[in-house]
């Protein structure tokens, strides 16, 4: 196992986890302190470093290389795992490493009176500054994966398994994930990559089934411009039932993930308009924060102008393309109706 990446509340025994388990599978611990008190020392002045540790949003500032501090970290992070097994503490590193095929992903839990009661024990606080403690300890977590992210922390579909330590020893926890690593590194997984080798794209036009030709057509545009984009990556609840049963969602089509924005393709039939207008709207309402628009063909143009790429004979080829589509889907349709009416 290459890389194991521990998310955790404080008070759950999560960095005493990491610790155990790095040194029981003889894994690097690379911790946030690594990060800012031995990477970042060697590009950044002492008000840079200071704002690190104080400012989730100071990550999105530019460096002099021209990376943003956070990409810069995600990319050391990255290039230090390829050397080296290592086991990655918080930093958003179930995200980093959402699509590496050599990772697993793991969150530490435990119930707040669990932790209130540790954070006791080891500050010796009294009960209501250990619950102050952990809630604003929830908050950093929350705020930092929020705010370079656009994610939710505690969102399940981060990890590959959620340990709650409340009836979990440390030692415990060490041997569920290490025999978890082990099985993943024993059963032959398909997508699987050497730990040496860079990992294949997470999202390959030629693996992908795309449910209409507009959105083929349009991921070869992207490709052709190198826009690096993914395919429903992710799906958004905007309707609940009076059990909080999901009744409606929306799966946006594309994800551009320079332009941290969604995409989602639509033709020219007016009821399905209709409807994706609907569901955009409403995921706008909840999701304030989540870029997305509805594109039509006939902006596809106007929406990679925008994005700061030029035009040309490709859109005009696409856009030929996109209606012949059209023409076929709709003689097959009169086709059929005329069939079935002989019949």
């Amino acid at each position: 196992m290459a890389i194991i990446t521990i998310s955790r509340q404080d008070g759950s025994y999560g960095s005493e986890i990491a610790a155990k388990l790095s040194e029981k599978l003889g894994m690097r611990l690379i911790l946030k302190d690594t990060v800012l008190n031995e990477w970042m020392k060697e590009v950044t002045n002492d008000y840079q470093l200071r704002m690190l540790t104080e400012s989730p949003r100071f990550y999105n500032n530019v460096m002099d290389s021209g990376l943003t501090y956070k990409e810069y970290i995600e990319r050391k992070l990255v290039s230090e795992a390829e050397k080296q097994p290592s086991v990655i503490v918080g930093m958003g590193s179930q995200i980093i490493f959402a699509g590496h095929p050599d990772a697993l992903k793991i969150r530490i839990i435990a119930s707040d009176s669990t932790r209130v009661a540790r954070l006791r024990k080891k500050y010796g606080f009294g009960a209501r500054e250990a619950e102050r403690l952990m809630q604003q300890g929830d908050r950093r977590h929350r705020r930092y994966i929020s705010v370079l992210y656009e994610a939710d922390w505690a969102d399940t579909h981060h990890y590959d398994m959620i340990l709650n330590t409340d009836d979990l020893t440390v030692d415990m926890c060490v041997e569920i994930i290490s025999e978890l690593a082990g099985m993943k590194d024993r059963f032959n997984i398909p997508g699987r990559t050497p730990v040496n080798q860079d990992p294949a794209p997470v999202f390959r036009q030629d693996e992908i089934r795309f449910k209409h030709p507009a959105e083929e057509e349009f991921a070869r545009i992207l490709d052709m411009y190198g826009i690096e984009w993914q395919y429903e990556p992710r799906t958004f609840p905007v309707r609940w039932d009076a059990e909080g049963n999901v009744k409606m969602a929306i799966s946006p089509d594309f994800y551009l993930v320079r332009f941290d924005t969604y995409v989602e393709i639509t033709t020219m039939d007016q009821k399905y308009v209709t409807t994706k207008n609907k569901k955009v709207k409403m995921l706008r309402e909840l999701y304030p924060d989540i870029n997305i628009n509805i594109v039509y063909k006939k902006d596809f143009h106007s929406l990679l102008k925008r994005f700061g790429f030029g035009g040309g004979d490709e859109i005009d080829e696409f856009n030929r393309s996109e209606k012949n589509t059209v023409q076929r889907r709709n003689d097959n349709e009169q086709g059929e109706g005329a069939e079935q009416k002989d019949q």
